[in-house]
């Protein structure tokens, strides 16, 4: 025979309150390709794969010594930002929200937003080469470690 159970309104509230913030979150709208699209474009990304891969064709080249320079031409010729753009849309669907959207481009319409993105290369480029330098660094104290061990 089943017997009945009285929930204590607290639980009640809670096990009420959980079972509403899993289905909002669940059914939280997507954001449309429209919307996704516009912010890689508000932000540069599809310009900044384009200039990254810019970059990094001469380390290719060093990989890859025997290609002739027609190859890495039109390889070159190939890139194109839109498309990567294109490519990347569905994860950001699949991570935000319409409303992160929304938000994220109210943000980089601003004057900080704007400034935030003229600025956001430098910072990267400059917090790579100080993590390269701290990669060599743990490197040098892995290597003094190991040697320690040894002796």
């Amino acid at each position: 025979m089943l017997k009945y159970y009285r929930m204590k309104p607290i639980k009640l509230t809670f096990l009420t309150g959980l079972m509403f913030i899993i289905s909002a979150t669940s059914w939280a709208e997507a954001p449309s390709s429209e919307s996704v699209k516009e912010l890689l474009q508000v932000t540069g990304a599809g310009n900044m794969a384009t200039q990254m891969m810019e970059q990094m064709i001469p380390s290719m080249k060093r990989m890859v010594p025997d290609a002739p320079e027609a190859f890495w031409e039109e390889f070159a010729s190939q890139v194109d930002g839109d498309e990567l753009e294109n490519m990347v849309i569905p994860i950001y669907q699949k991570h935000l929200t319409q409303a992160d959207v929304d938000a994220q481009l109210k943000f980089l319409q601003s004057d900080v937003g704007q400034k935030m993105i003229k600025v956001q290369p430098l910072i990267m480029q400059e917090s790579m080469m100080v993590g390269q330098e701290w990669g060599i660094k743990l490197m040098q104290r892995a290597q003094e470690k190991l040697k320690e061990r040894q002796e």
